[in-house]
């Protein structure tokens, strides 16, 4: 349902409908659906259209597109790089050529923005023809990916399903994708190789923020966004306010013309009729108008009858003035602003660094205290990088890198002083060194 606003009938008031944003999490008895003999999905949500529908209200409002977005990008930070460092210089060369066959600053944004989004994200591993070496890594969007039915004794998922699940599909518009075992995707992989019947060359890797609650797509922290009332206040917020502006358009401009200008032009064009006297007039209007259109003007004239003072002062036929039209007493700013606060509060997003509440008066951080908050908001991103480094471990591994590590440098804001604006720093992780098979 689109957000509108109605008139009541029979009373001097409307009435806004909105759609109950939390309506969208609720909690149902979800049951596999069957594609074929084979194969059965875990739909994402009771109609398997949850993601879609959360996005519909993710992008109906530039708070939270723009929150997910600055978190996607502080995820992203310098971007991915596989540090060779330590390694020869045939492995350089090696990690360098596969850099070049595969967009890692593509695949790695996109998959930031699916662990901000969803949670999860799913990526894809491609091994050579002889299956001796991984050659290609691809994210499959989280929103088009379904998890098959977990095992009844095991509760492993075994298969991710790609595919167009906005409309009805069947098995044969679907991709079937082996998953690894998501607890231990490396000795699975080697299992599978060693198997002479799998022929397999593609195996997707879930990376899954860990949730209370486990379930086949986890519910984000910020759902808790839709599910209480901040997110509907400031939608209904907007809509008043359109529905003000629609319905009572503040006055731009007052038009004030003198009895005399229009007898004047009567007598010059010899009308006498009082028919076509009015259509002179209406016809006179409306050029002005005309010479006040455009999107500077686009507010409402006023007409009125120019008054000639008894005692004689000169006074001009026509005469515009450009009304004074603010908004009296900034209707629902504070709201607006208690509204936008509360939801980048939930992103945690400081509204400081996006610069997202409106209003003069609002505090401002100074420059060292912003250049902390982008500090510590670039510092929550480490459990989201090692989690995202499973896979690229993987692939460090399988293809033989020795010396290779992967990392996401830091971009630290700098002082004046230093001479530059900003600087990359790479953390010293000891995860990220026990896993670079230095």
């Amino acid at each position: 349902m689109v957000p509108s606003i109605h008139d009541i009938p029979g009373v001097q008031a409307k009435a806004a409908f909105l759609i109950d944003s939390g309506s969208v999490f609720r909690e149902q008895k979800i049951d596999a659906i069957k594609l074929d003999e084979k194969n059965y999905f875990m739909p994402w949500g009771r109609d398997n259209r949850m993601p879609y529908n959360i996005m519909e209200l993710i992008e109906s409002d530039e708070t939270v597109s723009t929150c997910l977005m600055w978190n996607a990008q502080m995820c992203y930070g310098s971007g991915l790089q596989y540090n060779t460092d330590g390694a020869s210089k045939k492995v350089a060369d090696d990690v360098e050529e596969w850099m070049l066959e595969n967009s890692l600053p593509s695949y790695f944004l996109g998959v930031a923005q699916d662990m901000k989004h969803w949670g999860f994200a799913i990526s894809v591993i491609i091994l050579s023809k002889d299956r001796k070496r991984i050659s290609r890594l691809i994210r499959k969007e989280a929103c088009y990916c379904r998890f098959s039915r977990a095992d009844e004794k095991t509760g492993v998922i075994d298969k991710v399903y790609y595919g167009p699940w906005r409309d009805e599909v069947t098995i044969k518009d679907i991709e079937v994708i082996p998953l690894l075992n998501e607890q231990n995707p490396w000795s699975d992989l080697q299992e599978r190789l060693k198997d002479p019947k799998n022929k397999e060359v593609k195996f997707a890797v879930v990376t899954r923020m860990p949730t209370s609650d486990h379930t086949y797509y986890p519910i984000p922290y910020w759902a808790a966004l839709f599910k209480g009332n901040w997110y509907d206040i400031k939608r209904l917020i907007a809509l008043a306010k359109k529905s003000k502006i629609q319905n009572a358009s503040p006055i731009r401009y007052l038009v004030e013309i003198s009895d005399k200008y229009f007898e004047r032009i009567f007598r010059q064009e010899g009308i006498t009729d009082p028919k076509k006297r009015q259509e002179k007039i209406v016809s006179i209007k409306n050029e002005i108008l005309d010479f006040l259109s455009g999107a500077e003007n686009s507010g409402k004239t006023w007409f009125a009858n120019f008054y000639v003072s008894p005692d004689g002062k000169e006074n001009h036929e026509v005469m515009i003035t450009r009304v004074d039209d603010k908004k009296e007493g900034g209707d629902w700013e504070s709201d607006i602003q208690e509204s936008v606060n509360m939801i980048c509060f939930t992103f945690q997003v400081h509204s400081n660094l996006v610069g997202s509440v409106p209003g003069k008066s609002q505090m401002n951080n100074s420059g060292s205290d912003k250049r902390e908050l982008y500090t510590i908001a670039q510092a929550l991103q480490k459990p989201y990088h090692d989690l995202m480094f499973l896979v690229h471990r993987i692939i460090i591994k399988f293809n033989g890198w020795k010396g290779v590590k992967p990392e996401v440098p830091f971009i630290q804001l700098t002082t004046l002083d230093e001479g530059v604006d900003a600087k990359q720093v790479k953390p010293s992780n000891k995860n990220n060194d026990e896993g670079s098979n230095e």
